[in-house]
């Protein structure tokens, strides 16, 4: 084979920074103890912070409990979405391009802070959309210019399979939980593919509102989630019926979508709004809002506690720490220029120097 409510720790984070933030006479932004590129740090965080500097092809890896940066390791041109395994010793960046069109993965090597390797994908450019499969060897990823998901190999550092999405654009790609089927996002296509990851196969497409990017897909896979810019909403799609229903609307750009792991809850950030939107994903109802002023959010990714998500913030230059729950920020961390991609590791790696 080709080759998801707030906890105990989300309570205990928001109580910590609310009380910092009084005695500050802030809100619950300001919560937290000042520390490296101006983050104000919540309390009783662990492992590593890996952000994606689109602005200077560089990752930035920061330790949560500390705030300080561990190490800025060079990507390939324009690094755009991070895919960490399940381990955490791996992260592996999609180097898109900016003025020219990426043809590379970066693979970061957590526990040691370097470089693994940097993988040439050849004809496919414009990587994009990634996720590991399980067993954290291999890879599939996006290539927007050739509409195709590849499937590469981390560790040998080689393209391994394909299979074609049928379509143009093919930006972000969604894994069942089982890692058998991979629905992507079609841009110029205005649809959403389905792949038969152990067969290699294109297995269909779905009709969806003009210019999809974000997607995401229940562990089941009876429910893919979608975001189309063109029209600023959302679209849920059954894959076994082709029926689609919408299920928001009123973005300027819904940027990305993640199911909470309970999959009870879907967090979506609209890039061009600043502001995080929260629905029930049972009923699609909008359950909440966090305004991120000026913020720009972008990518996501959860804490060991999956009340806890990391939101970067573009146009700021740091990263958000977001409880779930109550849709409060508990505090920041600085990163790069033009944060995107952004990934956790219960690792806690010591930079060079301190070792």
């Amino acid at each position: 084979m080709w080759g998801r409510g707030a906890t105990t720790l989300g309570r205990k984070l928001t109580c910590a920074g609310l009380l910092a933030a009084a005695a500050l006479g802030g809100g619950p932004g300001a919560a937290g103890l000042s520390a490296q590129g101006g983050a104000e740090l919540p309390d009783g965080l662990e492992g590593t912070l890996i952000v994606l500097n689109k602005g200077a092809a560089t990752a930035t890896f920061l330790d949560l409990a500390s705030g300080r940066r561990l190490a800025v390791l060079p990507t390939g041109d324009g690094p755009h979405e991070l895919v960490v395994s399940a381990d955490g010793r791996w992260a592996v960046a999609t180097d898109y391009g900016a003025r020219s069109e990426g043809h590379t993965l970066t693979v970061l090597d957590v526990a040691r802070l370097r470089v693994a390797r940097t993988i040439e994908l050849g004809e496919y450019r414009r990587p994009h959309g990634i996720a590991f499969l399980p067993g954290d060897s291999l890879v599939v990823v996006t290539s927007e210019a050739a509409g195709a998901v590849v499937l590469v190999h981390v560790h040998r550092g080689e393209v391994v399979g394909t299979a074609p999405t049928g379509a143009g654009g093919s930006h972000m790609l969604a894994l069942t939980g089982d890692g058998s089927r991979i629905f992507t996002s079609n841009g110029r296509g205005n649809s959403v593919s389905e792949i038969d990851v152990a067969a290699r196969r294109f297995e269909g497409e779905f009709a969806v509102p003009a210019r999809p990017e974000a997607i995401a897909v229940t562990r089941a896979g009876d429910e893919v989630w979608v975001g189309s810019n063109a029209e600023g909403s959302l679209t849920v799609v059954d894959p076994a019926t082709g029926r689609t229903e919408r299920a928001a609307s009123g973005f300027g750009w819904p940027y990305r979508i993640l199911f909470t792991p309970d999959e009870r809850t879907v967090l979506v950030p609209d890039l061009r709004g600043h502001v995080l939107r929260f629905f029930d994903a049972s009923s699609r109802r909008e359950t909440g809002r966090l305004e991120l002023p000026g913020g720009g959010p972008q990518s996501m990714a959860f804490y060991r506690d999956p009340g806890v998500v990391f939101l970067s913030l573009s146009a700021q230059g740091r990263a958000a720490v977001i409880d779930v729950e109550r849709r409060a920020v508990l505090g920041y961390y600085g990163t790069g220029p033009r944060p995107d991609g952004i990934g956790y590791s219960p690792l806690r790696p010591q930079a060079a120097g301190t070792r």
